[in-house]
């Protein structure tokens, strides 16, 4: 199944207790995230990342529970986060925590891709129950 839409993010930095060096940048930072179309949830989760000391160059990792109702269906899970960009290219991988679903989503699996349109988030969402 397929589900899309929007969704808005509000991202704040926390304390980090890592030291970069050599130029780097490690960050850790909340995610608060609201899912709006076929996906109507609020997510929380954190994120970790790391910029270079080459412009254009990092990687994050996160993970967050979004928790609301997917195609009518409500309950929770859990999406990690694993991306990766340098001036020319980008990779995201999303995906379904295995076994972290709740209520009417137990058994969901599935990956997300997030796409960034004129400044604005919208997701599509690849899901199996």
């Amino acid at each position: 199944m397929k589900a899309t839409g929007s969704f808005e993010v509000k991202m704040t930095p926390l304390d980090f207790s890592a030291q970069a060096s050599d130029g780097a940048q490690l960050g850790r930072m909340s995610i608060d995230k609201t899912f709006h179309g076929d996906l109507s949830a609020q997510s929380k989760g954190e994120m970790l990342s790391a910029m270079s000391s080459v412009k254009g160059s990092a990687g994050y990792v996160a993970i967050e529970q979004a928790n609301g109702t997917l195609h009518g269906k409500k309950g929770s899970f859990i999406l990690q986060h694993f991306g990766t960009m340098t001036s020319t290219d980008n990779k995201l991988i999303l995906e379904v925590v295995p076994n972290s679903g709740s209520g009417e989503l137990e058994n969901i699996s599935g990956t997300m891709a997030i796409i960034i349109k004129e400044g604005k988030h919208f997701y599509e969402f690849d899901y199996q129950l």
